[in-house]
């Protein structure tokens, strides 16, 4: 079973995006593998990160989808901050969400919950 690791919060620091994980980890050995998926169940973004001897994913509900948006705005990877202060880049994000975005747009193969979530919050982005 792949670990899933939830983010709920972000916040903007010297003109950077940080997420934060949900719960006390303790020490968490992943390395960014710069792949975004869907979990269209969750109505989530799934972000894969290598754990060593297997992939785990980092999930991004609905809750954080504003942050999600700005990314894709300025085009800019975010962080990953961890407990202990340390934080790692998660690069490729923001090329692999927008992809996913302009492909999840009237796409009913992704259920019509989520595209209606992807369509709403990322309006501005898919009307450009």
């Amino acid at each position: 079973m792949r670990n899933v690791f939830i983010i709920d919060d972000f916040r903007f620091e010297d003109g950077d995006l940080y997420f934060s994980l949900n719960e006390s980890h303790g020490e968490i050995q992943i390395q960014p593998a710069g792949q975004v998926l869907t979990d269209s169940d969750s109505i989530a973004f799934i972000y894969v990160v290598d754990e060593g001897n297997e992939y785990g994913y980092l999930q991004f509900p609905k809750k954080v989808w504003s942050a999600l948006v700005m990314i894709l705005k300025t085009k800019m990877d975010p962080l990953l901050r961890f407990n202990n202060g340390e934080s790692i880049l998660l690069h490729n994000f923001a090329n692999e969400l927008e992809m996913l975005v302009f492909n999840i747009q009237g796409n009913g193969n992704y259920g019509e919950a989520f595209v209606q979530a992807v369509e709403e919050t990322f309006k501005e982005i898919l009307e450009q």
